[in-house]
């Protein structure tokens, strides 16, 4: 059956609890319409044993690894980084869906149960040890991302949004079968651990094809967009999918896999050049986005651009550190948002001036992640950022000064926020906000709750800056040494932090015109990936009606003349011979049975006519 390390038990219900209860719900919501009320209190109740779970394996570090193909075997473990990160993923799964029981009231167990399977596929992903289990794992998160990003099925450009997010993903989950494919052909075995021992030409082939795929799951440079129609689903789907699951398993496949681009001897430049400038790019588009949650869309990509940073440069601590506050900051923030989308039903920046002071519980939570995402002293982002710039100088300057570039623009934008947020709003709009408030759309317990929990790691998360702290955190990751930020560059980075939010609460965030539309990637996408995808599937769909299906048709058609032909040959022809023989045999038969009369003197002159025509031939013959 395989090898399963102590604890092998805790880390196969930890991927078999959410995925077997998921499906229950999923087919629940099918066949009895999903409305089931006792959908959310199973789900919140699955998830919060799996973060009781996780905690033990966190602790236990168990593995396990049973035959799944012939050349492989399906294998998961738990190192430092699977414990650093599976936690994060089971707690923020567990707030976001408890948000997700007031924020959706249609569909509820298919809902649900898609976020289990989620769930469950996000697990399997951060502690896949061999290429074969990753691979199973990338493709069950990217479909239930995809029908989580369209779960409003009947509103067509939910749907659309979703179609663009699955099929540009999809397009760069080829390079995973690519990678598979080369490290076959390498003879370096399937085992992440393994991959580095590839003969050199197709470890190159490995590297790139784990980049390719990476990049588009994290949404970085040149497949951003996507994350912008995903925006397009339910708040909690926002929430989970681009905090700490799917976009964030780009980064992190990244950060196991850097010893092999570390082998190639290119693979690491290209992936650092790639996360800095998307954190640049993609952080200008932020400051430019006029809507909260595209806004938080593309200061996602640009944060991630860090962690992928961090991946190029072989900081594996900043990264994952980054990574677990990341998901923290932006869970709560996109609940924020989705909290007031409900409240108010806009989330148009211009619309929501001054809506944290009258949403006070919503507003201070949202604050703390806005300065953290700022990079403002001492919370999360702020010492996560700087551990990735100070591995990023010690490889490079220029790395170095895109990186502390980068990190201005998140001030710039985390700022742009918080001053529309807090400012008083127009007369108009004060009373519409009155209005709203005297109304039954108001925050309930719910949709407040995780926000309140998800503040506190926001806020606290920067005492990794701390020197007992960091080492801890090294040690746990198996680092021997790792460059650290000196305090020069903490105060740096601080006061930069700060000087960029005070300029634009007096000045305003510019909003250059050349990011507003995502740097043009949407046309991009949808000219290069997305309509090119749909003409081939309406060219296979003509095919097949034109082709196939006449073909399938047209042999039935044939089919059915033979039959009849035959049945008339057979009719006509074998059944009238068969019957003519029958009525000869018939006639014969009377002739026989005509002297059997039964009267003995019929008999004797039937004897004596045979022995008169034996005596007869006798005399003729001789």
């Amino acid at each position: 059956m395989g090898a399963a390390a102590g604890g092998g038990w805790v880390l196969w219900a930890l991927v078999a609890l959410p995925a077997s209860v998921g499906a229950v719900l999923c087919v629940a919501g099918v066949l009895a319409g999903g409305r089931q009320r006792w959908a959310p209190a199973a789900a919140i109740a699955v998830l919060a044993l799996e973060c009781a779970l996780a905690v033990l394996v966190a602790v236990q570090r168990p593995s396990v690894s049973v035959p799944f193909l012939p050349f492989a075997d399906f294998g998961l473990a738990v190192d430092g980084l699977a414990a650093l990160v599976v936690p994060t993923v089971a707690v923020v799964a567990l707030l976001v869906d408890v948000f997700a029981v007031a924020d959706v009231d249609v569909a509820r167990a298919r809902f649900h149960g898609l976020v289990l399977l989620f769930v469950a596929a996000v697990v399997v992903t951060a502690t896949a040890t061999t290429l074969p289990a990753l691979l199973f794992a990338w493709e069950v998160m990217g479909a239930t991302s995809y029908a989580l990003i369209g779960f409003s099925w009947w509103q067509r450009h939910r749907v659309a949004a979703g179609d663009t997010a699955f099929l540009t993903t999809r397009l760069a989950d080829l390079g995973l079968y690519l990678a598979v494919a080369a490290a076959l052909a390498g003879g370096g075995g399937l085992a992440l651990s393994d991959l580095p021992s590839a003969t050199p030409g197709w470890r190159d082939v490995v590297a790139a094809g784990v980049l390719v795929a990476a990049l588009g799951k994290a949404a970085q440079l040149p497949f951003s967009f996507w994350l912008s129609r995903a925006m397009e689903g339910p708040s909690p789907v926002s929430a989970l999918l681009h905090s700490a699951a799917m976009v964030a398993m780009g980064g992190y496949l990244l950060l196991r896999v850097v010893p092999l681009l570390e082998a190639t001897g290119w693979a690491a430049t290209a992936t650092a050049w790639t996360g800095v400038v998307t954190a640049v790019l993609l952080g200008a588009v932020a400051v430019a986005q006029r809507d909260l949650k595209q806004l938080l869309a593309a200061s996602t990509a640009a944060q991630l651009g860090f962690v992928v940073l961090a991946a190029g440069v072989g900081s594996v601590s900043g990264g994952a550190t980054h990574l677990v506050a990341h998901a923290a900051t932006k869970a709560l923030l996109f609940l924020a948002a989705g909290a007031w989308l409900s409240a108010l039903g806009t989330k148009q920046l211009h619309a929501l001036r001054g809506v944290a002071r009258r949403r006070r519980t919503v507003g201070v939570c949202a604050t703390v992640g806005a300065l953290s995402l700022a990079g403002v002293a001492p919370l999360s982002l702020w010492a996560s950022k700087d551990e990735v710039l100070a591995a990023a100088a010690a490889t490079s300057g220029w790395l170095y000064a895109a990186g502390l570039l980068a990190a201005v623009l998140s001030a710039a934008y985390a700022g742009k926020v918080l001053v529309l947020i807090w400012r008083h709003a127009p007369a108009g709009v004060e009373r519409e906000f009155d209005t709203e408030e005297a109304g039954d759309r108001h925050v309930g317990w719910l949709e407040k709750a995780p926000l309140v929990v998800l503040a506190v790691p926001a806020a606290a998360l920067g005492v990794v800056a701390l020197p007992p702290v960091r080492q801890a955190l090294l040690r746990m990751l198996g680092e021997q040494e790792a460059p650290a930020p000196s305090p020069v560059e903490l105060v740096v980075s601080a006061v930069l932090a700060l000087l960029t939010v005070a300029a634009g609460w007096r000045w305003g965030a510019p909003e250059p015109r050349w990011a507003q539309h995502w740097l043009g990637l949407g046309r991009l996408t949808a000219a290069g990936v997305v309509r090119p995808t749909e003409r081939i599937a309406h060219l296979l769909a003509r095919f097949d009606d034109a082709v196939l299906d006449r073909g399938v048709e047209a042999t039935a058609a044939a089919t059915l003349r033979a039959a009849r032909s035959a049945a008339r040959i057979d009719r006509a022809g074998v059944d009238a011979a068969v019957e003519r023989a029958a009525a000869a045999v018939r006639r014969l038969g009377g002739l026989a049975r005509r002297p059997q009369t039964g009267q003995l003197h019929h008999y004797y002159v039937q004897a004596v006519a045979v022995l008169a025509a034996g005596v007869l031939l006798l005399v003729l013959v001789r």
